[in-house]
């Protein structure tokens, strides 16, 4: 059976506020309840290490070795802000620092077996708390809430991002 999951974008109708402020809520209450999940795995895994050590470890882990400025820029932080959280994952061992080959004033940062197993970790234990907690889902309604989920991600990034104004446009 084929189901059109998504209406487009022509035929969609407008929201009611009470539907926009109750979806609104839900979504604020995800994060918050997301915080605290990747809070609770970051103490679980990690110790003392703050949550944000997920968030630049992954980039590591998928796309290689990296300046600091692109790790902070894949955080959406200010390279101060990234420098100081790589500087204290170095110092916990999650990642390494060696000599940009290129740049002689840079320098990669890379992803340590110890930060690899705790990204490991971290998914088992996510992965755990997700089986728990959709123990009484079934697969299409599981299916249907991560493509919702996804489209929401999206359109949220969208709306967010303003739109870019030819140069020599008025403002």
């Amino acid at each position: 059976m084929v189901c059109k999951h998504f209406s487009s974008r022509e035929d969609a109708m407008p929201l009611s506020s009470a539907t926009r402020d109750r979806l609104v809520a839900g979504v604020v209450q995800l994060l918050r309840t997301g915080r605290h999940v990747s809070s609770r795995a970051a103490e679980s895994v990690y110790g003392g290490l703050p949550s944000f050590g997920w968030t630049l470890l992954v980039p590591l882990e998928r796309d290689g070795e990296q300046r600091c400025s692109a790790l902070a820029a894949h955080a959406g932080v200010d390279v101060s802000v990234a420098s100081r959280q790589v500087a204290a994952l170095e110092r916990d061992g999650y990642v390494e620092r060696r000599p940009d080959p290129h740049d002689g004033r840079a320098s990669l940062i890379g992803l340590s077996p110890a930060g690899a197993a705790a990204l490991e970790r971290t998914r088992e234990l996510r992965s755990a708390w997700a089986t728990a907690a959709l123990a009484d889902w079934d697969e299409d309604d599981a299916r249907r809430l991560g493509e919702l989920v996804e489209r929401l991600a999206a359109d949220l990034d969208r709306a967010a991002t303003p739109a870019r104004q030819p140069m020599g446009a008025a403002s």
